[in-house]
């Protein structure tokens, strides 16, 4: 697989990243059985073998036993880690989690960020986390306060690059503005289904800043995949994506993975799947070499009408 860089970083990303959010099949802890560990290890092996070298984490998903199950996979494959990038995140606390009475919130605070932190680090069984993210903009993060957990977090070798997830522009340059390195990455949603941070300025302003667009539910979450029923707009889009999967000789995935790869700013897609064919679909997307017409078709369809 291709490789590109991740912000102003030193490090290099295959263009494809796997998601590891669903490695597990469930969030419902009843339900994580020793089968679904195996499944989720033998994913991570299938994803390792088709050539990802990039694996996207966050502190929340299935409560912690991603990065958990991830960490067994580590251990289980000496030497691998240093052939890998691992991304995770922090900043969401669920309802009651506190106290009584504490609401679902978002929680940048220093106290926070370092005990996610510690606990992200002791699940994954790794002495850095290469690329740690803020995972939703919290209204009452405190630029400053921020800039010195990271400073503290960097120095200590615990973190080597920061970035952030679903972030505006003037967020990210808010925060940007108080910090002593750059961030080197901003992880959105961006699918056709999304078009909004291609044409407001979004992936824009991060490429003027050289901070690298992530996107996680690339295939819209599985809705591009559903039957269209009665809408126009979505049928022609299906349509024009299964055309042109298969004048490029890959998967309606594969076409989604490359029409996001075709825009000038790299836009990496974060795939996951626990289907060893699936995560192969997606690795195919990254060799296809798609034209300014191909693209356009796509884009055209997800607008749903012509440009002026």
């Amino acid at each position: 697989m291709q490789t590109a860089a991740i912000g102003q970083s030193e490090l290099r990303s295959t263009r494809v990243i796997y998601g590891c959010m669903r490695v597990l099949g469930t969030w419902n802890r009843a339900e994580m059985t020793a089968q679904r560990r195996r499944e989720a290890l033998s994913a991570l092996e299938a994803a390792v073998e088709a050539g990802y070298n990039h694996f996207d984490h966050a502190d929340i998903y299935a409560h912690g036993e991603s990065e958990r199950v991830f960490g067994e996979f580590l251990a289980g494959n000496p030497g691998l880690r240093e052939r890998l990038i691992i991304t995770t995140k922090c900043g969401i606390r669920w309802e009651g989690e506190g106290g009584p009475g504490a609401p679902h919130r978002y929680d940048f605070s220093r106290d926070w960020i370092e005990r996610s932190c510690e606990t992200s680090l002791r699940r994954l069984g790794v002495d850095t986390i290469d690329v740690y993210l803020l995972h939703r903009p919290d209204v009452l993060m405190d630029p400053d306060e921020i800039a010195g957990v990271f400073d503290r977090l960097h120095a200590s070798g615990k973190v080597r690059h920061f970035g952030v997830s679903n972030f505006t522009s003037s967020q990210t340059a808010l925060l940007q503005s108080r910090l002593s390195r750059p961030l080197v990455c901003n992880q959105i949603e961006v699918h056709p289904l999304r078009l909004a941070p291609i044409e407001d300025g979004t992936i824009d302003d991060l490429c003027r800043l050289r901070i690298t667009a992530t996107s996680w539910s690339p295939v819209a979450g599985g809705r591009l995949f559903a039957a269209p029923g009665d809408d126009p707009k979505l049928a022609r889009l299906v349509s024009v994506l299964d055309e042109e999967a298969c004048a490029h000789g890959v998967s309606r995935t594969g076409i989604l993975i490359a029409w996001l790869l075709r825009h000038p700013a790299t836009i990496l897609p974060i795939y996951g799947s626990r289907q060893p064919q699936r995560i192969r679909d997606a690795v195919a997307g990254d060799a296809v070499v798609m034209s300014r017409e191909s693209w356009y078709r796509i884009y055209l369809a997800a607008r749903g009408k012509a440009l002026s």
